[in-house]
């Protein structure tokens, strides 16, 4: 397989051989456009379906997910799961003193296997929370507690207090950044957000084996036709073994989308930027109305993320969150004023709303498997007792 040790000599035999990487590519926006959040479930050839949904042939299709991989205009490819239903998840808030705010952010992407999105956020002005500067997402996989988990990292970082937020429902759950250039504040689907609940599914040894073949991201090498034969041969299973196992998956909601990642924010190589703006919106509204309210703001299509999650009081008890990205910060904020609208039309009351910006920002998947846990504490000398 093709590993970062090689990537130059490879990169410079792709520029000699001409293939796009740029996201300003026609054929790549076309691809991207579907590559990144359309493919929902297990697709047993993901590859062919992109080429089938923009009308492109699947050795093209392959050809320029190589090279956008290669290049980092892709950061990765890889079967999503729905993590919040495999292990105990949270988005953390956490109070670190800002001489330790960069040592922090660093050890959580760097040190912590189960943090996976790393950002530190601001307000445009003080207010409730604000001090709260660094945001992750923590996944503990089954059987150990998450309270503890964070316990640990604040004694590793000096932070002085977090403050975790499960997510109850989810309404929105896909990123598509390609797609949602252009769209109009106030674009909205002309029914609610489907509802997903959280609840954790239990799996054997064989199917936590399949599993983490199955999302492990694939390198520039890997985008093949026959995509998923090397990793039943990963999971030691037939692959209709395999194939039938992620079906049942799927049916267990425990699968989400097969995607091509781009970076949020970052400069590609060529200069470009898929976003600049990382928003995570705040609403509070009364207790009882959380469902109808996510589902409300879930249906505009600018979010890519929507949740009820409970900020508590440090949150001015906000209870509906969600994450919007774009180009411009006054068109980022248009689309927010216009869920505002929408949610004042639609009778919800909102005793409190803000806005908190993305800065400096990583992102990797946050490892889930029981296994891996417990390997990770034998490593640094915590016990599993």
């Amino acid at each position: 397989m093709i590993g970062d040790r090689n990537f130059g000599k490879v990169f410079s035999t792709m520029k000699s051989i001409a293939v796009p990487y740029e996201i300003s590519d026609p054929v790549n926006a076309r691809i991207l456009a579907v590559s990144e959040d359309k493919l929902q479930g297990f697709q047993r050839e993901p590859l062919q379906q992109i080429a089938s949904l923009t009308g492109l042939e699947a050795a093209v299709v392959m050809e320029r997910i190589r090279a956008m991989l290669l290049a980092g205009t892709i950061r990765r490819v890889r079967q999503t799961l729905l993590a919040t239903n495999l292990a105990q998840g949270a988005l953390v808030a956490w109070q670190v003193p800002l001489e330790r705010l960069d040592a922090a952010f660093d050890y959580m992407f760097g040190q912590d296997p189960f943090s996976g999105h790393v950002v530190l956020r601001s307000t445009d002005t003080a207010t409730a929370g604000s001090n709260y500067k660094l945001w992750t997402t923590v996944k503990v996989p089954q059987g150990f507690s998450m309270e503890q988990h964070c316990q640990f990292l604040a004694r590793q970082t000096g932070a002085e207090h977090f403050r975790l937020m499960p997510a109850k429902r989810l309404f929105a759950l896909g990123v598509g950044h390609i797609r949602r250039r252009g769209l109009e504040p106030g674009a909205k689907a002309n029914a609610p957000a489907e509802v997903t609940e959280v609840a954790v599914v239990e799996l054997n040894e064989v199917e936590w084996s399949i599993l983490t073949a199955l999302k492990r991201e694939f390198e520039a090498a890997e985008i093949v036709e026959d995509l998923w034969r090397a990793r039943a041969a990963e999971a030691n299973v037939p692959l209709d073994v395999f194939f039938e196992t992620a079906a049942d998956f799927d049916r267990r909601k425990i699968i989400g989308r097969f995607s091509t990642f781009l970076e949020h924010v970052k400069p590609l190589k060529d200069g470009d930027r898929v976003t600049r703006f990382n928003a995570l919106f705040h609403w509070a509204v009364p207790p009882g109305r959380e469902i109808e309210t996510g589902r409300e703001v879930g249906r505009h299509y600018i979010m890519t993320h929507a949740y009820w999650r409970e900020g508590g009081p440090e949150f001015h008890h906000v209870n509906i969150m969600g994450v919007a990205h774009g180009m411009e910060k006054p068109l980022v904020m248009a689309h927010k004023e216009a869920i505002d609208r929408h949610l004042a039309a639609c009778g919800i009351p909102v005793s409190y709303t803000n806005v908190f910006w993305g800065g400096r920002s990583e992102i990797k998947p946050s490892e889930i498997a029981p296994a891996a846990y417990r390997e990770w504490r034998r490593k640094i000398g915590w016990s599993t007792e």
